[in-house]
């Protein structure tokens, strides 16, 4: 299992991007959180095997209807799993 953090630059806030990444990261086996952040951003840490993580960060690029993504930053985030769904986080979860 792999641990990758994504950050989502654009209109990515107020499209309901979030509520979207986490459908997405669920049909995709996925488990982790998303959230907003104070730069008009949205963070993503997400587990999974390699090939989903490549399709969620396929779809981050493009976004829902209405974002306009500017790009996507993808990192590894160190760890152990931790997460056992996909959810929607208030803020940074850690």
């Amino acid at each position: 299992m792999t641990r990758a953090r994504f950050v989502v630059r654009g209109v990515v806030q107020g499209v309901n991007f979030r509520a979207a990444a986490a459908r997405e990261a669920t049909a995709r086996g996925l488990a982790g959180r998303v959230w907003n952040r104070a730069d008009g951003a949205v963070e993503l840490v997400a587990e999974g095997d390699a090939p989903s993580l490549d399709a969620l960060q396929a779809w981050l690029s493009r976004g829902p209807r209405f974002a306009r993504v500017e790009g996507v930053d993808r990192s590894p985030a160190g760890g152990e799993p931790r997460y056992r769904d996909f959810a929607i986080a208030d803020g940074a979860p850690e």
